[in-house]
């Protein structure tokens, strides 16, 4: 008999395809840009998607520094974090967080939409992110990727 087999793939970390890829984040609303990124990150636009492994692209986010948020949440949204010691909870919003370090601002917001473990913990160390339009990682040849062509 000569039929087709529909045998699932499944990917492992030694036959994951990675790429580099780079993202403009000029004039980009900071949380859609974040969730086109994070699916980047865990590969969910490639057909070979596996839950539970890293088979996602390394991504490269330039001009960082020029991101927008809606409305007024530069001021009006809190992060909270807490040192440990009682009465040490911390308020800080976002802009506080960017006129203090720009880049950690997207780190905090992709890993909040990645999951909560060791996945999540590897896939955000493929995250690179850079405040003007210069990267040291020409020699990857990083592919450009419009943001607004994915869903």
């Amino acid at each position: 008999m000569d039929s087709l087999s529909y045998k699932t793939i499944s990917v492992n970390k030694a036959t994951a395809q990675k790429e580099w890829v780079v993202v403009d984040a000029t004039d980009q609303v900071l949380g859609r840009l974040g969730t086109k990124v994070t699916k980047l990150l865990r590969g969910k636009y490639k057909p070979s998607f596996t839950p539970h492994v890293d088979c996602g692209d390394n991504v490269i986010i330039i001009n960082a520094d020029k991101v927008r948020l809606t409305g007024l949440k530069w001021n009006d949204r809190i992060y909270l974090r807490h040192t440990g010691y009682p009465g040490g909870q911390r308020k800080y919003t976002p802009a506080m967080l960017m006129a203090k370090e720009p880049l950690s601002l997207y780190r905090k917001v992709i890993k909040g939409m990645l999951p909560k473990n060791r996945l999540g913990e590897a896939v955000i160390n493929n995250l690179y992110v850079y405040a003007g339009s210069e990267h040291p990682h020409q020699a990857q040849n990083p592919k450009a990727i419009d943001l607004n062509s994915l869903k």
